[in-house]
């Protein structure tokens, strides 16, 4: 879960980055909109009375887009096609924003780690009940240590629950709520094992680059994103709060 002090700062940069990546596309329409009203006149006079049309239907729907989006990051929860905006902002708005920020010297972490807070508010928003067995807890192999011998990526069961890392704590947890857990070591494993169990919910634990790529990859699946702790560094010896993965079984839990 996503602690409340830190949320508004997370609100603030995804809302200003936002706006930002608003006004440069509107920037773009108008330089796109003035060429292509020079370059048809020359082909027939009416043609750029409907291009100035089109681009002003562009610019309403995008400003409603925007409008919408913004008005359910405020709320903390779906507004208009808050789904269909969730998809939009993933696959349209992230990447752009990505960009803005590093030419303003934001961190692409810090740029990700918001995007993740504000789509875990979404997704807790809808209320989602998942029975169990549908919840899918996807795991780092980064929380493995990396002298362990057991050989945990193909079957999470052969963890032998020494204690020395998170893994063994992650399963009982699975266990005792009845829900599923694997541990990919990348972006392919990771869409195979969804595809073979099949989820309504997955609650994943990774850092903010992976995490990113993951909930881009499987939407519109929900993606409720946890980030891991690296005292050691990326991909090394990294742990996760349990308590923290414990907390979103129980909210997605159907009773």
């Amino acid at each position: 879960m996503v602690a409340p002090e830190e949320l508004p700062s997370r609100k603030r940069i995804f809302i200003g980055l936002l706006l930002l990546t608003f006004i440069l596309l509107l920037v773009l329409v108008g330089i796109l909109g003035w060429v292509g009203t020079v370059g048809l006149r020359q082909l027939n006079p009416d043609l750029p009375l409907v291009f100035q049309l089109l681009a002003g239907a562009f610019f309403l729907l995008l400003t409603g887009i925007v409008a919408s989006l913004i008005l359910t990051v405020m709320r903390g929860r779906e507004f208009f096609f808050g789904r269909k905006l969730r998809g939009l902002t993933i696959k349209v708005f992230l990447p752009m924003m990505i960009v803005i920020g590093r030419l303003l010297g934001i961190p692409r972490d810090t740029i990700k780690k918001s995007f993740i807070g504000i789509n875990n508010q979404l997704i807790l928003s809808r209320q989602l009940k998942v029975p169990a067995a549908r919840i899918l807890i996807l795991l780092p192999h980064c929380l493995q240590l990396a002298d362990c011998q057991q050989k945990i990526t193909t079957n999470i069961e052969n963890c032998r629950g020494c204690g020395r890392c998170t893994i063994s704590d992650l399963v009982e947890l699975a266990r005792r709520y009845g829900t599923r857990i694997a541990v990919a070591t990348g972006g392919t494993l990771a869409r195979k094992i969804v595809k073979d169990y099949r989820p309504r919910l997955i609650i994943a634990v990774a850092c903010e680059r992976d995490l990113t790529s993951g909930i881009h990859d499987t939407y519109p699946l929900p993606v409720f994103g946890i980030l891991n702790r690296r005292p050691h560094g990326p991909c090394w010896n990294t742990s996760v709060d349990v308590q923290q993965v414990e907390e979103a079984i129980r909210h997605f839990l159907q009773a």
